[in-house]
């Protein structure tokens, strides 16, 4: 099987939840025997990479990389959505170059062009797409007027997109019925986010201690619901979590840090992968109070690490957290975030070593990156065998 990926970039060149899937996606599919072509985008000024090393001389085997540098356009309301579209047109000019693909699998915006030319070919009107918006979060709750104003733009091209694709992949969760709302007559398909392996720890050397540690990892940003955070921890809660260890991990300003408590850390933006590995496998719980998200690739690698979770209950948050291994709150509810640290605090070990050990068994029954690529090969195949 032959796919083509279409993405406005992979990590390691971009960070972000999505450059993230899309790296992974291609590794894991590769492993699985498809041949994959990726379609990506390259910050203007960056050089084009000689070598991938992140992938093994197996993967690469079947694997074809196309870089497209991503179009600058100004700095206006909006700018962004132009210059996704002018990449997409970029994309599209590559993709016709090459042999017809089985299927077309595209990332955000960056098959745009594609999708509105593709009836103008024969060939590739019979080409099956998916697209994935992974959190739509331009439909999701927006914290003020400037992301409501961004969400109010982004909405007409998103769901032009996902009308024109043949499959819409979903996250599930609250993110399934944005989908059915945005293209009422698109076929729906969940599959999740994946992680490696290599994170899971062995849940027979887990333990609460008496003295609970709660992490967030994010980088300052509104949406994240460090504001509330902060909030909970330097207001009337300062008393009740004096016996508690909190650790922030990444770039969040010094205005924004919560100064004078000795039991409050800032670690800063670490880029170490083993770092991070060490600090979640340290805790007992992850703080996740974000406005909107798609599914977190941060609370996978913190139950994986064998972490409890405290999450919102947005995006697919629901697929990865329930009350087996963490508490859901409301957006913006700093009451529901106080009592659920609360509650953290005072539960007993043995139920809180309960929910540590419930959060590495539903990662190894779901989201593991082998059975999520399985999982995406079979749906692909039963979408172009149904068409």
């Amino acid at each position: 099987m032959q796919i083509s990926l279409l993405t406005d970039s992979i990590f390691p060149y971009t960070m972000g939840g999505m450059q993230k899937h899309s790296y992974y996606l291609v590794k894991y599919l590769a492993r699985a025997g498809v041949m994959v072509d990726v379609y990506y985008g390259l910050a203007e000024g960056m050089g084009v990479p000689e070598k991938y090393d992140e992938y093994s001389e197996e993967e690469l085997k079947n694997i074809r990389f196309f870089p497209i540098y991503f179009p600058k356009s100004g700095r206006y309301p909006g700018h962004y959505i132009l210059e996704n579209y002018l990449f997409s047109k970029r994309v599209y000019s590559k993709l016709i170059q090459h042999p017809t693909p089985d299927f077309v699998y595209i990332q955000g915006f960056a098959g745009w062009y594609y999708l509105q030319n593709r009836r103008k070919q024969q060939a590739g009107n019979n080409i099956k797409t998916g697209i994935n918006f992974h959190g739509v979060e331009m439909y999701q709750k927006a914290v003020n007027l400037n992301i409501k104003l961004q969400h109010f733009l982004l909405r007409p091209p998103t769901a032009y997109n996902s009308k024109k694709a043949d499959v819409l992949f979903s996250l599930g969760g609250k993110l399934t019925p944005i989908h059915r709302k945005t293209a009422p007559s698109s076929t729906i398909s969940e599959i999740p986010i994946g992680i490696t392996c290599d994170w899971l720890v062995d849940p027979n050397k887990l333990k609460a201690s008496d003295k609970r540690r709660f992490t967030f990892i994010g980088r300052y940003e509104r949406r994240k619901g460090i504001e509330e955070l902060s909030s909970v921890l330097s207001g009337e809660g300062r008393i009740i979590f004096s016996s508690t260890e909190f650790h922030f991990i990444g770039p969040i300003p010094s205005e924004k840090q919560v100064k004078g408590y000795a039991n409050i850390k800032y670690h800063g933006a670490i880029h170490d992968e083993g770092k991070i590995k060490e600090l979640l496998q340290a805790s007992d719980v992850l703080l996740c109070p974000s406005w909107s998200e798609g599914m977190p690739t941060v609370i996978l690698e913190a139950m994986a690490s064998g972490c409890a979770i405290i999450a919102t209950d947005v995006g697919a948050v629901s697929e990865q957290v329930d009350s087996s291994n963490g508490i859901l709150i409301r957006p913006g509810d700093k009451k529901q975030l106080k009592a659920a640290i609360e509650k953290m605090i005072t539960l007993p070990g043995e139920q809180l070593l309960a929910m540590k050990k419930a959060s590495i068994k539903r990662i190894e029954e779901k989201f593991l990156w082998e059975k999520v690529a399985e999982q995406t090969i079979t749906e692909i195949k039963r979408i172009i065998e149904e068409h």
